[in-house]
């Protein structure tokens, strides 16, 4: 059995890639864990789309305030000097190329950046897309964080997306449980494996010609 990397582990490994002052949107999910462990000393702004510029980490339990959430409902706190808006200027921020990185969830990244984490397309399914197409194609960097294998063993990175697509070549990085996947000349190449994990066993396990 390869190495798999935990979830916080995995956030943790994202926030190492973001620069000092970004602006930063984290996606619903596990994205949203990457908070947790941006450094204290960097001063990296993080921005959610229901009208809050400033969000801090999740609060502990005592101290949460009902009113102050992020966009998946979840309790946050807000840092000195944060913001509060409309998120029709949310969404303006969003689309007008004013956040540095985002962080989004996926269901499958296609080799040429391809994106598609709102639909399965599976009969009866909810559409759930939120925000995810304005970010997908407002953030200069999209990165994603997925297991790399979905629940039935198959491979989220593919070679052309079969589920209902987000953005069109907006990934810039894909971080997985078993290693960490830039998106260059529409192929994945391995940035960064994990543990006992090798090109060649990374190949194995998505079906794809690897770089």
């Amino acid at each position: 059995m390869t190495t798999r990397i935990t979830r916080a582990a995995l956030a943790a490994r994202i926030a190492s890639d973001i620069p000092e002052g970004a602006v930063v949107n984290l996606g619903i999910g596990a994205p949203t864990l990457v908070a947790n462990f941006l450094p204290a000393d960097l001063e990296i702004i993080l921005h959610t789309e229901n009208g809050l510029l400033g969000m801090g980490p999740a609060p502990e339990p005592d101290r949460i305030d009902p009113d102050l959430i992020n966009a998946g409902k979840q309790p946050v706190t807000a840092l000195p000097g944060a913001a509060y808006f409309h998120h029709a200027d949310s969404f303006a921020m969003m689309r007008g190329g004013h956040l540095d990185v985002c962080v989004l969830g996926a269901f499958q990244v296609a080799q040429n950046g391809d994106l598609a984490n709102w639909s399965t397309g599976a009969p009866g399914a909810i559409p759930a897309v939120g925000g995810a197409m304005d970010l997908a194609i407002g953030a200069k960097q999209v990165f994603v964080m997925t297991d790399l294998l979905a629940k039935d063993g198959s491979s989220k990175l593919v070679a052309e997306c079969s589920y209902p697509l987000t953005g069109v070549g907006c990934v810039t990085r894909v971080y997985t449980d078993h290693a960490v996947f830039d998106v260059v000349d529409a192929r994945f190449v391995v940035r960064q494996a994990f543990g006992d994990n090798t090109v060649e066993t990374l190949r194995t396990l998505t079906g794809l010609e690897l770089s």
